[in-house]
C-alpha cells in the first residue's frame, strides 16, 4: 500500500454554494482528486472503467490535508482510503485501465 497527500486550497471555487458559512469539498471533487493523485503517483494515465464502491464518511473542508492510502492489484483494481486528521473521510474501489504517461 502506498501513501500520498493532497492539500485542498482554502479558496477553492468548487466550495461556492457548498455550503454558505460552512464550506466543504464536494464528493465528486474528492473522488476525482483522489484518483488523479493515485494516477500521478503510479506515473500512469488512468481511465476509469467502473467505480465499484465509493463511500463518504465525513466532510473535507478547504485548507485541510488529506492522506490517501492506496493499493493497486493485478487486473486494474485499485482500493483506497482517505483520511483527514486520522479520521476516515472516503473509501473506495475502482477497476481501471492505465497507460504509461509519456516521458
Amino acid at each position: 500500500m502506498a501513501i500520498i497527500e493532497r492539500r485542498f486550497a482554502p479558496d477553492m471555487r468548487c466550495t461556492d454554494g457548498h455550503f454558505a458559512g460552512n464550506p466543504i469539498i464536494p464528493g465528486a471533487v474528492l473522488l476525482s482528486d483522489t484518483l488523479a493523485a493515485i494516477a500521478e503517483s503510479l506515473g500512469a494515465a488512468i481511465e476509469i472503467c467502473e467505480i465499484k464502491t465509493a463511500k463518504f464518511f465525513h466532510p473535507v473542508r478547504p485548507g485541510e490535508r488529506m492522506s490517501i492510502d492506496y493499493s493497486s492489484v493485478h487486473g486494474g483494481v485499485v482500493t483506497f482510503a482517505c483520511t483527514v486528521n486520522s479520521k476516515t473521510v472516503l473509501t473506495g474501489r475502482v477497476i481501471c485501465q492505465s497507460t504509461a504517461t509519456p516521458a
